[in-house]
C-alpha cells in the first residue's frame, strides 16, 4: 500500500468569525470549498497532509475548534504547527486536548507516521529585512532553538527504532520562508542542513511575496512552497512511499 504526503498551507478559515478572504482578492473566493473539493479527490485515509500554519483566524480555541474540526473531517491524517495568525494557539497541551485522533500538531518534538518522522516550529522574518529589530532578533534565535529540539526529537525517535524497522523519511515544516528575500540561506537553513531533512514546506508567502521564494534542492533537501493561494487552492504532493 502506496502512502502519500500532501502539504497545504495558510488555510486561514474562519468558521466562527466573519472574516471572509476574499477582500484579499477574487482568487479567494470560496477557498475553503474549493481545497475540500481537491483534497477529498486526492487524499485516501492512509495518506497524511502538511498544515504549516495560519490555520484559523480565531482569536480563542473554543473557536478555532470548528476550524480544527472542519480539517479532522477529511481523509488521512493531518499533522499541524502555530503560524503568525494562530492567536488561539497558546498551549499546546491545551490545543492537543480537543483535536480529533486524526489531527497531530509539532511543537518543539516531532510526530512519527507511516514510515515519516516530521519536526518544525514556526520561524520568524529573517535577519537583513527590513526593520528587522532587536526584538525580532531575539524571537528569531528562540525559533532557531525550537527547531533543534524539533529535530533533535526526530532524530532521537528514529535511533529509539533502529532495528526494528527501516529508517523513516525526514520532513520538516516551517511556517515563514526559511531563505532570505534574495534566496540565501540562514541560520534556519544551516540548521535544517546540518540533520539532512528529505523534505521541508512553509508557507507565509502571498502574492508579489511568492515570487522571491526559494522552492528547489538546497544540500540535498527539496524546499517547498505551500501557500494555499500559491498552490491555486490545490494539495501538492511532496511524496509517496
Amino acid at each position: 500500500m502506496k502512502i502519500s504526503v500532501f502539504a497545504i498551507g495558510d488555510l486561514h478559515l474562519a468558521g466562527a468569525i466573519d472574516k471572509p478572504m476574499d477582500i484579499f482578492g477574487k482568487h479567494w473566493e470560496n477557498h475553503w470549498a474549493r481545497i475540500q473539493k481537491d483534497w477529498e479527490e486526492k487524499v485516501s485515509d492512509q495518506d497524511i497532509v502538511l498544515i504549516p500554519g495560519d490555520i484559523s483566524w480565531a482569536m480563542k480555541l473554543s473557536d478555532a475548534k470548528i476550524d480544527l474540526d472542519n480539517i479532522a473531517e477529511l481523509p488521512g491524517k493531518k499533522i499541524l504547527i502555530k503560524g503568525n495568525h494562530d492567536y488561539w494557539w497558546s498551549s499546546v497541551s491545551k490545543v492537543r486536548s480537543i483535536l480529533s485522533p486524526s489531527v497531530s500538531v509539532v511543537q518543539n518534538d516531532s510526530v512519527m507516521e507511516s514510515g515519516f518522522i516530521f519536526c518544525g516550529t514556526r520561524g520568524w522574518i529573517n535577519p537583513g529585512m527590513k526593520d528587522f529589530s532587536q526584538q525580532d532578533a531575539k524571537v528569531y534565535n528562540r525559533e532557531v532553538q525550537r527547531l533543534k529540539l524539533s529535530l533533535d526529537s526526530a532524530v532521537s525517535s528514529q535511533q529509539a527504532r533502529e532495528g526494528v524497522e527501516e529508517g523513516n523519511i525526514l520532513i520538516a515544516m516551517l511556517h515563514y520562508p526559511p531563505f532570505d528575500e534574495k534566496g540565501q540561506p540562514t541560520e534556519i537553513v544551516n540548521t535544517l542542513t546540518q540533520y539532512k531533512p528529505a523534505h521541508v514546506v512553509y508557507g507565509h508567502l502571498h502574492g508579489e511575496g511568492s515570487r522571491i521564494a526559494f522552492e528547489g534542492e538546497y544540500e540535498g533537501t527539496e524546499y517547498h512552497l505551500v501557500s494555499c493561494d500559491y498552490l491555486d487552492f490545490k494539495l501538492k504532493r511532496i511524496i509517496t512511499i
